[in-house]
């Protein structure tokens, strides 16, 4: 952690949502555009404004790149957007708006900072592919981007309410030369390049170090016959280092590598030249149900080459466990179902300063049996699922830590998810622009299977920011809010410390408390101290289920429609018991008709 960060019966109808992730993941659906009206300015007490660009230092990973957004930006394109409307491209960009280019247009964006490298987040039409063309400074770079909907347009119709979603893809280019602050850099669709219109999202430009060398006495994989053209398979060259190589690092110089079957890895290191440098292309890493451990994976690509979302197969950079004491850093891992689904024992594991994008499904999903392990620093970004989960089955996690991620555009489900475990945590993480079927964080004890661990001890959510978060659910007729506490299948009975928390643009509501499967289980040991609420929909907390929350120092300004909407499902429940801690400002009327739900912006 930087030390910047340590510094600071009514008439409504309702279907049991039955979530899925990565096996049986729900659903949602529209969410209007229509904003709140601002509170007004003599509301006393009321924070200063907090805006999107304030909530990057304040939470989030470290990144070595800069991210500039395709619609603030140069071009003479058509800007896409804003539109929260579930299956809409606009609705999967970043800030809900981007650039399209047709024949002969450009985006061109001036840099802020060095830069050798670029990634861009595009969309282009399903079943298209190609090239982009780039030009640094007025001139046209040697290579263009390749561009492609191979990975893209994913359909789920096993999950209630999903339509197409995952329209977007990253692609990279090492631009061959250093660039400095001022410098320009364009995509443009030239006459060659017939995969448009193009949608740009946003560009990342990094300053990439030259490849590492490898650590003495390493086992290089192109010794033992891995073909670094990637024209053929180097499965057996990699199964052999990772066997020979036991007690020491497997090296992975600079070069493409094909590895079409998993690998079986313990006690060893697995260390590329950086993840710009040597890639290896493999929709199945790691399989493996157990390991003795001692694996440190780190410092190259994965890319896998997954079209389509199928649930029973193991399509990940790691399916299993990688055993205690473990840990992953510095990869890049896409296109795959997911990146790292993790189950038997994973003690002590370490997931830190990765990027994982394109996901068919989830980013990093921890299944039990996974004490002390912390996950930080890491990048997310359009997956198709929860991007971080915890599931407590069919063992506990106990101690678990989710700390100073960003993540943003999951298309469905949620940034960061928490389903049972004694003492998580969940501090200083940045999530930004959830789009279907999901909260911006969800704190839950939904069981999707038997043995399941409710929430226990002490559940720590601190110092989180979430941007954009939350979004309609068809299935329930009613929005999911940024933050969501659920107690699902069983009442919360641990002891839930929500602190620090900013929410910024939330579409329609702040904080909920549902039941998700409508049985109207209760929230207790709730308390959410020190929150700024900055534009909401409708409304600040949005209460469905008994329960008992103390706020202290929840402030908010721009409300849509009321402070607080509480009305239990079913109706017969008590409604939720707000105590009122002191300190709390712009959320202090309530919408009054349990039989309609309130529209953004509109009348309490």
């Amino acid at each position: 952690m930087t030390a910047a960060r340590a510094a600071r019966s009514r008439k409504r109808s309702r279907t049991v949502l039955v979530v899925a992730c990565a096996t049986a993941l729900g659903a949602i659906g529209t969410v209007a555009t229509a904003r709140g009206g601002e509170a007004p300015p003599s509301v006393p007490s009321a924070p200063p404004p907090v805006t999107a660009a304030d909530a990057a230092p304040l939470a989030g990973a470290d990144l070595p790149f800069v991210t500039q957004e395709a619609e603030d930006a140069e071009h003479d394109g058509t800007l896409i957007g804003p539109d929260y409307t579930q299956g809409t491209v606009a609705s999967e960009a970043s800030g809900r708006q981007a650039v399209e280019l047709s024949a002969g247009q450009r985006v061109e964006f001036t840099l802020t900072e060095p830069a050798n490298a670029l990634t861009a987040v595009y969309s282009i039409p399903d079943g298209s592919s190609g090239t982009l063309s780039v030009y640094v400074n007025g001139e046209k770079t040697p290579e263009p981007l390749d561009v492609t909907s191979e990975f893209a347009y994913f359909d789920a119709p096993w999950i209630a309410g999903s339509k197409t979603h995952h329209f977007f893809n990253h692609g990279r280019l090492l631009l061959g030369q250093d660039l400095a602050a001022g410098d320009t850099v364009a995509l443009q669709a030239d006459s060659g390049d017939t995969a448009g219109p193009y949608v740009i999202d946003s560009a990342d430009f990094e300053q990439v170090a030259a490849p590492a060398e490898p650590p003495s006495g390493a086992l290089d994989v192109t010794e033992l016959g891995a073909d670094p053209t990637g024209a053929a398979d180097s499965t057996r060259a990699f199964t052999e280092a990772v066997a020979q190589g036991r007690g020491g690092t497997v090296w992975i110089p600079p070069g493409d590598y094909q590895v079409n079957q998993p690998l079986y890895v313990e006690n060893v290191t697995i260390q590329g030249a950086g993840h710009w440098y040597s890639t290896v292309h493999s929709s199945r890493f790691i399989n493996q149900g157990e390991s003795p451990g001692n694996v440190h994976i780190s410092d190259f690509a994965v890319i896998g080459s997954v079209a389509e979302r199928v649930d029973s197969n193991p399509d990940n950079f790691v399916n299993g466990s990688l055993g205690p004491d473990s840990s992953v850093s510095g990869m890049w891992l896409q296109r795959l179902k997911v990146g790292l689904w993790m189950t038997g024992t994973n003690d002590n594991l370490v997931v830190e300063d990765n990027r994982i994008v394109d996901m068919a499904a989830d980013g990093l999903n921890v299944n039990g049996n996974a004490n002390n392990i912390t996950v930080r620093n890491n990048y997310l970004r359009n997956t198709g699922d929860d991007s971080l989960a915890m599931w407590s089955l069919p063992s506990i996690n106990r101690n678990a830590t989710f700390d100073s991620n960003t993540v943003i555009q999951p298309n469905l489900a949620n940034g960061i998810a928490i389903y049972g475990g004694e003492d998580i945590s969940v501090t200083n993480n940045l999530v930004q622009d959830t789009n279907a079927l999901g909260s911006g964080i969800a704190i839950s004890n939904q069981a999707f299977m038997q043995p399941f661990f409710p929430l226990s001890g002490t559940t720590t959510v601190d110092g989180n920011t979430l941007v954009r978060a939350g979004a309609m659910n068809p299935n329930w007729n009613h929005p999911m809010s940024a933050l969501r506490v659920d107690p699902y299948n069983h009442p919360i009975e641990a002891d839930v410390r929500i602190t620090d928390t900013t929410i910024l643009d939330s579409p329609w509501s702040a904080i909920q408390f549902v039941s998700g499967s409508g049985q109207g289980l209760a929230a207790d040991h709730v308390t959410v101290e020190g929150a700024t609420i900055e534009d909401v929909g409708t409304v600040v907390v949005q209460a469905e289920t008994p329960g008992d929350v103390t706020f202290t120092n929840v402030t908010a300004r721009g409300v849509g429609v009321a402070g607080v909407y509480n009305c239990p499902f079913p109706a017969d429940r008590p409604s939720l018991t707000i105590q009122d801690g002191g300190g709390n400002s712009g959320w202090d009327t309530e919408w009054s008709d349990c039989t309609t739900w309130p529209e953004p912006g509109g009348t309490p």
